[in-house]
């Protein structure tokens, strides 16, 4: 029973790690930087939820796709005014980069001005502690968690296979140079990848944070396992995405259950640099030397 507990909590943990991780691929597949702050949006969604839930008193439901809006908008802002200025830069992976990992210290100390140093709390939408599945006692969020992802990531590809928008992002990301021959606004494309990428990464935070509290630092840990989740699958693959977020989840929460609970966090980054050392392309990426 333990074994389906653990497997419960590390499909859970895995999924936000999947959404976060996500974020980071479509980015990185639309315009071929790294967005280093992509974590800090889970963090920027989950108090927008404890504002507009816990002290604006919206309903639950309300306030969630509100945050995940508000955290898509704040991915546009972003990409204005960080990506669009160093965008054309020489060697522009490089000055993005930088310009990332500043829009990430931004947020931070931005939300703890606004909101201060101590951890916040967001109630749960369930009222049990645990349900009980034939004798195995889980958290209702762990599958209120896999079950949004489950279907975040059947609308998602819905939506880039049946949509005239998503295909128009995915020849974009494809090749940017035949899509704007063809009619494609790609500065357009881009900035709603941006958007879509973090209002993702607004999800995961907004699901996790009844699960632990909410602060500033919160999407720092996060987007550094969904960035090893996105290595150990495949930067350039959406499905490797996934599934490297889900099975860091399980690695950590089984070896920190079987191995050292004191090392927990650390189980992510030693896959990160056995895959980095035996198959750096991940799972299912492609070698640099392919891509156009």
């Amino acid at each position: 029973m333990q074994v389906i507990q653990l497997l419960v909590t590390g499909l859970a943990v895995g999924s936000i790690y999947a959404l976060v991780a996500l974020g980071f691929v479509l980015v990185y597949t639309a315009v071929n930087v790294v967005n280093f702050a992509q974590g800090d949006f889970s963090m920027v969604a989950a108090f927008f939820m404890v504002s507009l839930v816990v002290s604006a008193h919206l309903p639950y439901a309300l306030g969630f796709v509100v945050s995940v809006i508000l955290a898509g908008v704040a991915g546009y802002l972003f990409q204005l005014g960080v990506y669009q200025p160093v965008k054309n830069r020489p060697r522009n992976f490089l000055p993005v980069m930088i310009a990332t990992v500043g829009g990430s210290i931004f947020l931070q100390h931005l939300f703890l001005i606004l909101y201060g140093p101590v951890p916040l709390q967001l109630p749960s939408v369930f009222s049990q502690q645990t349900v009980d599945l034939g004798g195995v006692h889980v958290y209702p969020q762990y599958l209120l968690i896999i079950v949004v992802t489950a279907v975040m990531v059947a609308l998602l590809n819905w939506f880039f296979e049946r949509t005239k928008l998503g295909k128009q992002m995915q020849a974009t990301a494809q090749d940017p140079t035949t899509a704007r021959l063809m009619g494609i606004n790609t500065a357009r494309m881009n900035a709603l990848t941006f958007a879509l990428s973090t209002a993702l990464g607004g999800l995961a935070g907004i699901l996790v944070a009844p699960v632990y509290m909410v602060t500033t630092t919160m999407g720092s840990l996060i987007g550094l396992k969904a960035f090893a989740a996105s290595i150990v699958g495949g930067f350039s693959s959406v499905k490797g995405a996934i599934i490297g977020g889900l099975a860091i989840g399980i690695i950590e929460t089984f070896g920190g259950t079987y191995i050292s609970g004191a090392y927990r966090d650390a189980f992510a980054f030693i896959v990160l640099v056995l895959f980095l050392i035996f198959r750096p392309y991940g799972l299912f990426g492609e070698k640099v030397s392919q891509k156009v």
